[in-house]
């Protein structure tokens, strides 16, 4: 048998192939349920948490570069947070959401926290604060 008529499965093979299907997002949880606990987790709190994180590459915060998508604060204390990242390809998309999601499980009165990593819709210059937009000299 000549080496052009050997072949394998593993011959047509992209990267694509070996990385996880994050297709519907990509999720990451910190904290617990709170036994007890009746309120909702306080907003500004977790926006000031999150104003915390920053970009490796982009001296800015996640909150101030439009990466969170929404939050949604649950009775009992429990958070879902959707955010996305500057690029698929960006070299934190593994750890971000699980730092985001310790960072805001830190806080008194927040119980589980679940972060999805999505890329629809993809992130955009325009979803800057000015503050964000200031400090990057972008659009001015």
């Amino acid at each position: 048998m000549s080496d052009k008529e050997k072949t394998s499965d593993t011959d047509n093979l992209t990267l694509k192939d070996f990385m996880p299907d994050v297709s519907k997002g990509y999720m990451a949880i910190a904290g617990t349920k709170l036994e007890g606990k009746s309120d909702k987790a306080d907003e500004i709190q977790i926006i000031d948490a999150l104003m915390e994180v920053k970009d490796p590459e982009i001296p800015v915060n996640i909150y101030d570069l439009g990466l969170i998508y929404s939050i949604e604060r649950h009775y009992g204390g429990d958070v879902d947070i959707t955010m996305s990242l500057t690029a698929p390809g960006c070299p934190v998309a593994g750890e971000m959401p699980g730092q985001v999601a310790e960072k805001v499980a830190e806080l008194d009165n927040v119980g589980l926290v679940q972060v999805t990593l999505v890329w629809d819709p993809p992130w955009a210059p325009e979803r800057m604060s000015e503050d964000a937009k200031l400090a990057l000299d972008y659009g001015f």
